[in-house]
């Protein structure tokens, strides 16, 4: 197991990037807790799967160094930094039994036998798979081959960290669930640091202590599951995260203030006049059909089972809100009502009067 740290690191794919649009990762800095398990979230192609393949050596980085536990292993091929990566598509050995799957990473080290047969054992018992010790991989299902990834990844007691690069992705949805919470269990009893790269919220925040967001490149928030839904740093975050996301409003900013329509709205954090482009993020479950509030036509009301999702356009833009099975919806014009508490002024995109923001 290791501490991971990642100093001014940064990737590009070209010989001699010059504009920020050429590079695949742009320059971060991340502590990685030892035991920790963490998820990259992020959208296709905004750079996980390279920062990950950066912290496994598959990669080199173009720029910046990877430390772990404060040992400089930026030059380090991926055997000598000891890591286990479980991939997207399940990599087995379809004419190997499980048994001889689970041990060859360590047979091909050399472990003695009783080891291998002790540590086999333990891991399939970790990932349901003892009763198939003796069968042939190549008969198991997607989601039984993936559990041989995965126990491949655990049955070394001598790695730094697993990395997990979508894993999910080929089995069946109705698995998903099963699989997710296996992963969660095996963090527990298994404390290896762990990152788990997935663009499915729903994953992230099943497995990970905390999640980095990623967009274009860019780390734009790490935190708990909590804190990024309570407390988007970025409308990007306040979008990808919940469902559906945060409403991001137009707004006017005079003395620290937000304004729709002339409408002062009360808000959690203050901004300065004339920083860039100024919107208001709240989340659905915050809003809320009023007396008095900013004007807005309700437009589309769709049945989610417990609640509706009600759109409403107003000034600032269209706003999303949740009513409960039952609730009274108006049929056209309404006003909304926005908790004080978890709305939030941004600027360029922004949470405003944050560290280094306006």
């Amino acid at each position: 197991m290791a501490r991971i740290t990642l100093k001014n690191l940064k990737h590009a794919y070209m010989e001699n990037p010059v504009n920020d649009e050429d590079w695949a990762l742009k320059e971060l800095n991340l502590d990685w807790d030892d035991g920790g398990a963490y998820a990259l979230l992020g959208p296709s192609g905004c750079g996980k799967t390279t920062l990950l393949n950066l912290i496994s050596g598959l990669l080199t980085p173009s720029h910046g160094s990877i430390l772990f536990d404060d040992h400089d292993v930026t030059g380090l091929p991926p055997e000598q930094r000891k890591i286990a990566q479980v991939f997207q598509f399940p990599v087995v050995y379809d004419t190997m039994t499980v048994y001889d799957n689970l041990a060859f990473p360590l047979r091909n080290r050399g472990v003695d036998e009783a080891t291998v047969d002790k540590r086999v054992r333990e891991v399939a018992e970790m990932n349901d798979l003892t009763a198939t010790l003796g069968n042939r991989a190549s008969g198991l299902t997607a989601d039984g081959k993936q559990k041989i990834s995965l126990g491949r990844g655990l049955v070394r007691t001598d790695v730094n960290a697993i990395l997990f690069d979508e894993p999910l992705t080929v089995i069946d949805p109705h698995l998903k669930f099963q699989l997710r919470s296996k992963l969660k269990e095996l963090h527990t009893r298994v404390p290896n640091t762990m990152i788990y790269v997935t663009h499915d919220q729903t994953e992230a925040i099943t497995f990970a202590d905390k999640v980095v967001v990623m967009n274009v490149g860019e780390v734009v928030q790490v935190g708990t599951p909590k804190q990024l839904f309570e407390e988007p740093h970025h409308t990007f975050v306040g979008h990808f995260i919940g469902s559906p996301g945060m409403n991001v409003l137009d707004c006017e900013v005079k003395d620290g203030h937000a304004f729709i329509a002339g409408k002062k709205i009360a808000t959690a954090n203050k901004a300065a006049a004339k920083a860039g482009k100024s919107e208001i993020g709240v989340r659905p479950e915050f809003v809320k059909f009023a007396r008095h509030g900013l004007e807005a036509r309700v437009v589309k009301v769709s049945d989610a089972g417990r609640f509706s999702v009600v759109e409403a356009d107003c000034a600032g833009g269209r706003v999303r809100l949740l009513v409960e099975e039952g609730g009274a919806i108006p049929s056209d014009t309404a006003h909304l009502e926005f908790d004080p508490e978890a709305t939030r002024i941004y600027t360029n995109g922004w949470l405003a009067g944050r560290e280094g923001q306006p």
